[in-house]
């Protein structure tokens, strides 16, 4: 797989994105990640990329042309270009997997007030988010999502299934986990955890991981149940 970072800040990475898991992926050769300076195809000496928006209104926008001609130089048929912005569809663990099977990704960091929207219907596959709150720029959103991408590609983790055993990978939350000691400041282990039975073991982490995820995110909660019925119907369909 291969991702370019159209960015106003290459200075930035790779940042953690050259270390642990994602790092040694790079390594290996499971990746490649490049950061594009978006300046570099601005029209003048000062390298100017932003402009005023039409309407007035406080704040500039990324030039549209220059945006244009980066995304155009960057992109090829098994291209995928995703802009990084506040009104975009939550980014979440579905959507990386899905990112994770693509070989090209362009990652467009916004920055300024937004985009021009010419540029969005034409020249954008994807718009996410990360969540409900606005960063100073595009740049830490895409380094979570190459993060989460990258890790999902085959070889990327020591063990393949432990991208398939955490939270979200089911519409749960991950279960608690333990490790030794068996006691630590007068707490203990679960016995079930200890007593070698694996059908015990996997019925117990269900459950614990129905109970976080009712408890802590509701509307994750309500998506899993609907799943789980329509799977029943399904099945008997």
């Amino acid at each position: 797989m291969k991702i370019d970072i159209l960015t106003l800040f290459p200075e930035i990475y790779p940042g953690p994105l050259g270390v642990s898991i994602v790092g040694r992926a790079v390594k290996r050769g499971l990746a490649e990640i490049r950061a594009v300076n978006l300046r570099d195809f601005a029209h003048d000496r000062r390298g100017t990329v932003d402009d005023r928006p039409y309407g007035g209104g406080p704040g500039m926008l990324m030039n549209v042309e220059v945006l244009a001609e980066a995304i155009a130089a960057l992109r090829r048929p098994e291209s995928v270009v995703v802009l990084t912005s506040p009104r975009g569809r939550k980014f979440d663990q579905a959507a990386a997997r899905e990112l994770s099977g693509k070989a090209h990704l362009v990652l467009v960091c916004g920055h300024y007030e937004g985009v021009d929207q010419r540029l969005i219907d034409s020249m954008i596959d994807r718009e996410y988010s990360l969540g409900d709150f606005v960063m100073t720029s595009g740049n830490p959103a895409a380094i979570a999502m190459t993060d989460a991408i990258v890790r999902l590609l085959p070889g990327a983790l020591g063990d393949d299934e432990s991208s398939e055993d955490e939270s979200f990978s089911e519409g749960l939350l991950e279960y608690p986990q333990y490790t030794r000691p068996p006691e630590f400041k007068g707490m203990t282990v679960p016995e079930v955890l200890l007593n070698g039975d694996h059908a015990r073991i996997a019925a117990w982490r269900r459950r614990e991981a129905e109970r976080l995820t009712r408890e802590r995110r509701p509307d994750l909660w309500k998506e899993y149940l609907n799943n789980q019925k329509l799977g029943g119907k399904n099945e008997h369909s």
